[in-house]
């Protein structure tokens, strides 16, 4: 599965958000084939050469052009909280398409 992290400058907090997607979906049972992480900007054009992306909450509505390409977008209060984005992935159809 290839997974796109991005948050408003696309370093500090996407790399802490990064770290925590990966445990999450460690701990779920995905493969991660390729993982990045970037800023909004970058985000949003390169979104549909992923399969999942991990936002912050309030960046959601910055990827509905992802969305609309079938592509799985999740947001996150607590960007460092594996517990979290381990819920919220197994709210959406991962497990179907990718395990």
């Amino acid at each position: 599965m290839r997974v796109l992290v991005s948050c408003a400058n696309g370093s500090g907090t996407s790399l802490m958000m990064k770290k925590s997607v990966e445990k999450a979906l460690k701990e779920l049972g995905f493969r991660i084939t390729n993982i990045h992480h970037c800023a909004i900007s970058e985000g949003k054009s390169t979104a549909g050469q992923y399969d999942v992306v991990f936002c912050p909450m309030n960046f959601l509505n910055m990827f509905e052009d992802a969305k609309k390409k079938g592509i799985t977008v999740v947001g996150v209060k607590n960007v460092m909280s594996a517990k979290e984005i381990s819920e919220r992935v197994q709210e959406t159809d991962l497990a179907a398409k990718f395990k």
